[in-house]
């Protein structure tokens, strides 16, 4: 499949057009745009906006202290989107310039994943921290490359797993195993369905080679709680596979995918997929079962098909009694504890080590993955 990732004809071209658009955007009412913030701890950019995660992710920051300053994408109606969102923040002309701004002390993207690891390598040498959507690295060549400037620049590169730091559920959960709610975690069990949505996706998105693979993309969230909640400091993948089983029209597409991983603190099992039907009245019925010796919690993160309405359910089962946790009110403290981090270096959202193992195991899983297929 041939990919235009990008036209540099048709972006001049129309990059007098965004801009056109940008000084209309800014005499129009600002009902859904974001507020710049009044005071700010660090000040920030983004380069890069390929996948809507960066909203979440910017919001997020900006929460906890940051303030948008700039960004730069080579994509003029997503840099239009992006901009009547955060009408405050400064399209720059080039990576470059963002790159170079001395003013900023974090950078954070989710351009297409393939592209994510060079530019965090850059960021760093750059002498900034990096805040990237996943997956952060999609080959364990990246890794290798990533975990030495690192090593190197003594900066942060740090990976945006939201199913767990921007999930009011897993954030309460969290809590309640490190209270001791369920004795010892054994085991942890987490369902990641998506919704396929093919004519809305971009062309990157069916070719393995610019995403990494079902399990290096989705399954990352997944084996990030996995450490999380068994708090494994090394693990082993015991097995895996993955297959297209139903858009032969995408080959070099997976749609499917399944991990068993041992941890030296629990195990974990981990399935992956784009079958979410039509039906549900979300893009995917996100799952999390955590299994401890006195006990266990059901996570339904983005809806209840019994009927309760919203996301964020918790159920809680222990030797005493069965209680449901509505953790619609939960604080997230990812965004402030991670703009700490860059201030004072430390690590208090995510260790560093914690980040590169999580990569590590789903791209040794998504290597290993043995191909299914079914006869028809």
């Amino acid at each position: 499949m041939k990919i235009r990732l990008f036209d540099r004809r048709r972006f001049i071209k129309e990059s007098s057009k965004v801009a056109a658009g940008i000084t209309i955007l800014s005499s129009l009412p600002r009902t859904s745009a974001a507020a710049a913030p009044k005071e700010s701890k660090i000040k920030f950019s983004v380069i890069g906006i390929n996948h809507g995660h960066i909203y979440g992710m910017v919001d997020a920051i900006t929460r906890g202290g940051g303030q948008l300053v700039s960004f730069y994408a080579k994509e003029p109606n997503l840099v239009a989107d992006f901009s009547k969102k955060y009408p405050y923040a400064r399209l720059s002309r080039s990576e470059k310039e963002v790159l170079e701004d001395k003013t900023t002390q974090l950078i954070m993207s989710s351009g297409i994943p393939v592209e994510r690891a060079p530019l965090g390598i850059e960021v760093m040498k750059h002498g900034k921290d990096y805040l990237v959507d996943k997956p952060g690295i999609t080959t364990l060549k990246q890794l290798e490359q990533v975990k030495k400037v690192q090593k190197e620049t003594r900066r942060i590169y740090s990976i945006m797993y939201s199913e767990r730091l921007e999930n009011r559920a897993t954030v309460k959960a969290g809590e309640m195993v490190k209270a001791g709610a369920i004795g010892e975690v054994i085991q942890t069990i987490g369902l990641g369905p998506h919704r396929m949505n093919p004519k809305s996706r971009p062309e990157w998105f069916f070719d393995k080679k610019y995403f990494g693979g079902i399990i290096t993309d989705i399954g990352s969230h997944q084996m990030d709680q996995f450490l999380f909640f068994t708090g494994s400091t090394k693990a082993d993948i015991v097995s895996a596979q993955v297959g297209n089983v139903h858009y032969p029209q995408y080959p070099e597409f997976e749609d499917f995918g399944d991990v068993m991983v041992k941890g030296n603190r629990g195990t974990g099992y981990l399935r992956v997929d784009w079958f979410t039907p039509d039906g549900l009245k979300t893009w995917g019925d996100g799952r999390l079962t955590v299994l401890g010796t006195d006990g266990y919690m059901e996570l339904r993160k983005y809806i209840d098909i019994a009927g309760r309405d919203g996301g964020n359910h918790l159920i809680l089962v222990n030797q005493k009694e069965t209680v449901y946790v509505d953790c619609t009110n939960q604080t997230l403290p990812f965004g402030e504890q991670f703009v700490n981090d860059v201030i004072n270096r430390t690590e208090t959202a995510m260790t560093q080590e914690h980040c590169f193992l999580a990569t590590e195991l789903t791209l040794k899983a998504q290597a290993a993955a043995k191909k299914i297929s079914f006869e028809k």
